[in-house]
């Protein structure tokens, strides 16, 4: 099994997900277009996984990879691959599938409760999930459903939490891949900014932590193996 990762930021940890890919023993290749790298082509990988950022979708100009990670990412869905987009992930399939992004419209910080649609029920990945369950946010963006896509999850928030295109292409707009120890490492290395998002973050986070963090590591464990097991 081989996996390929794009980074689309400096502080991007797997996570959850990585948890899983170790479990089955994937070979895991990393690439940082944000600092110079090429992406891959998509021919020798099993699997994509787009992370997280900072920049938005279509952030072109400070971003000139996007267009062509968009590409991959429909490139390899199309090939019936699995494609796995989280939070900034998520929003370039939405693109890649010519689904409309809303830019700031829905900020959300923090871990929050999400719900299953009918179709998430019935769904390979989704359907190893409660109806409910918890899992951390970090975004102010947003996208339409593309064209034939199955909507698969929604909260109060954000009507679009995660939808899937064909076999295996699935975006979440959430970060189940945030286990507490990646959002602890999140919260110390962008504390300015988590407090001006969140003020009383810093010292609420642990609270916080304890109260929701066993739940969501729980379920984010496991979206991340069904996820590996529709490789």
């Amino acid at each position: 099994m081989r996996v390929a990762v794009i980074d689309n930021t400096e502080v991007s940890p797997l996570g959850q997900v990585g948890v899983a890919l170790r479990e089955a023993d994937a070979e895991i290749q990393v690439f940082r277009p944000w600092a110079g790298e090429a992406l891959p082509d998509g021919a020798y990988h099993d699997a994509l996984v787009v992370m997280g950022g900072e920049q938005n979708a279509l952030a072109d100009a400070t971003h000139p990879y996007l267009p062509e990670l968009a590409r991959l990412i429909r490139r390899m869905g199309q090939a019936e691959k699995a494609v796995l987009g989280l939070c900034l992930g998520a929003q370039m399939i939405a693109r890649a599938w010519g689904a409309k992004n809303h830019l700031g419209t829905v900020p959300e910080f923090g871990w929050t409760p999400i719900s299953r649609t009918e179709a998430g029920r019935d769904d390979p990945v989704l359907s190893v999930l409660p109806d409910q369950f918890v899992s951390f946010q970090w975004h102010k963006d947003s996208f339409d459903l593309p064209p034939g896509a199955l909507h698969l999850a929604r909260n109060a928030a954000t009507e679009s939490q995660s939808f899937r295109i064909g076999r295996a292409t699935y975006a979440m707009q959430f970060h189940f891949e945030a286990s507490r120890s990646v959002v602890d490492l999140w919260s110390r290395e962008f504390a300015a900014t988590t407090e001006r998002i969140r003020p009383g973050w810093t010292k609420d986070q642990p609270k916080l932590a304890a109260q929701f963090g066993p739940d969501a590591d729980a379920a984010g464990l496991a979206l991340a193996r069904a996820w590996v097991s529709v490789i």
